[in-house]
C-alpha cells in the first residue's frame, strides 16, 4: 500500500459519511443563525456543480429575514421549517441566462482556459442554439442544472455540520408576486438551511438491481 492510499481512503470515508447522514429535515433550531459570510462561502463551493454548457443558470434568493420567512410561510403551505430554519436559500433558473456567455468565456480566456478565438466561437454557438430553442426545452435544461447545484448545495452543507431539506411544495404563483421575480426568473425549489431541532427521519431505498440496467430496459 503507498503512502498516499490511506490519504485516500480516509477522504473517501468522510465523502461517503456526508452521503448517509444527509437527511431531510424538518425541525430547526431557531437559535443557531449561520452568518451571511458563511451562507456566501456554502453558495460559492455549490456553484462548482456543473451546467450545460457552462451558463450557470442558477440565481439564489436568501431570505434570512424573519419577516420576509413569515411572508413565506403561507405560501409553502405553513411548512415551520420556513420559518424555523436560519435562511431559506431560494433556487431560482435564469431563462435568460444566455445574456452572460460573454463574461463567462472571457473569465474563461483570461484565466487561460481556452483561447480568445475558440471562446467567441463558444459564445455566437450558443447564442443561436438559445435563440432557435422550444421555451419548454430551455426550462427543462435550466431545471436540471438547478438540481445540480441543489443537491451539492446541501452536500455542502452537511459536511460543514448543517441541516437542510429541498421543497419543491410551495406555490410558485404567489411567490412570484409576494416577492416581485421578474419573469426571466423561474422559481426551482426552495431548500431550507439551519441546525436540526430533531434528527431528520431515516428511509429506506429500492435495492440497486431494482433502478439500474446495464444495455437495455428488460421488458415488464
Amino acid at each position: 500500500m503507498s503512502d498516499s492510499q490511506p490519504t485516500q481512503l480516509l477522504e473517501q470515508q468522510l465523502f461517503f459519511d456526508v452521503i448517509r447522514e444527509r437527511r431531510s429535515v424538518r425541525s430547526y433550531d431557531p437559535a443557531v443563525k449561520i452568518s451571511r459570510e458563511e451562507l456566501t462561502e456554502m453558495l460559492q463551493q455549490a456553484t462548482l456543480a456543473p451546467s450545460s454548457a457552462n451558463m450557470q443558470p442558477w440565481r439564489f434568493l436568501v431570505i434570512d429575514s424573519s419577516e420576509l420567512q413569515q411572508k413565506l410561510l403561507p405560501i409553502a403551505f405553513n411548512q415551520q421549517q420556513v420559518v424555523e430554519a436560519s435562511a431559506v436559500i431560494v433556487i431560482l433558473g435564469d431563462l435568460e441566462n444566455i445574456k452572460l456567455a460573454k463574461k463567462i468565456y472571457t473569465q474563461a480566456v483570461d484565466a487561460g482556459f481556452m483561447p480568445e478565438q475558440t471562446a467567441n466561437s463558444f459564445i455566437e454557438r450558443y447564442t443561436s442554439i438559445h435563440a432557435s430553442m422550444p421555451p419548454e426545452t430551455l426550462r427543462q435544461i435550466v431545471y436540471t442544472d438547478c438540481g445540480l447545484v441543489s443537491m451539492q448545495l446541501m452536500s455542502i452543507a452537511r459536511a460543514k455540520g448543517y441541516d437542510t431539506v429541498p421543497m419543491g411544495g410551495f406555490d410558485k404563483g404567489k411567490f412570484i408576486e409576494a416577492f416581485g421575480i421578474p419573469e426571466r426568473y423561474a422559481p426551482v425549489m426552495l431548500i431550507a438551511i439551519g441546525k436540526a431541532a430533531t434528527p431528520g427521519r431515516p428511509t429506506t431505498r429500492l435495492p440497486i438491481q431494482d433502478v439500474t440496467f446495464f444495455n437495455e430496459i428488460p421488458e415488464e
